[in-house]
């Protein structure tokens, strides 16, 4: 597609009140669609902006350039996880961290779905998955599909992680 404003032409042009722009000129444009309209109007040429290009980082990536840089060094970049709680922006284990290895535990160990340990504890199917396959729980932070060593503690062993995610495999759970 080609940018309405300066002829720039890019398979990540975006869409903007039914006209293609670049991600250039879509950044700088107007919401309102009258002054849009003008805007794309006043046309430039698309070589004046290849500083511009070689230098842009759009906002998704620079947050995704943050949120790597926190996962290298070891550091949490959402909310707390069930069984942790966030003390001057680090993890440490809350009140209720044994009852993560009691899950860890009683999945393993047990005959039991995990909508009966969803039960159990409280928690959704989901919940529960979300909690037996976070590797926050062996102190490791994991993003874009790279697992970081993490800076807090661990709640439960890497072997005891380690059977239940073999055990998830056995039975062919994702």
């Amino acid at each position: 597609m080609k940018c309405k404003k300066c002829g720039y032409e890019s398979k990540t042009n975006k869409e903007k009140f039914g006209l293609a722009l670049c991600e250039i000129c879509c950044y700088f444009s107007p919401d309102e669609k009258e002054a849009f309209q003008q805007y794309v109007n006043e046309k430039i040429p698309g070589e004046i902006l290849g500083t511009f290009r070689k230098n842009y980082t759009s906002k998704r990536e620079k947050q995704k350039q943050g949120m790597m840089k926190k996962a290298v060094k070891g550091s949490l970049m959402s909310r707390a996880p069930f069984g942790y709680k966030i003390q001057d922006g680090k993890l440490f284990p809350a009140e209720n961290y044994k009852e993560v290895e009691e899950i860890f535990l009683e999945f393993l160990n047990n005959n039991i779905s995990l909508r009966q340990l969803a039960e159990k504890h409280n928690f959704s199917v989901n919940g529960i998955k979300k909690i037996l396959k976070n590797f926050t729980y062996i102190g490791k932070i994991k993003f874009n599909n790279q697992v970081y060593s993490g800076i807090h503690q661990p709640i439960t062993s890497a072997t005891l992680f380690n059977k239940v995610q073999d055990k998830f495999e056995k039975l062919g759970i994702k």
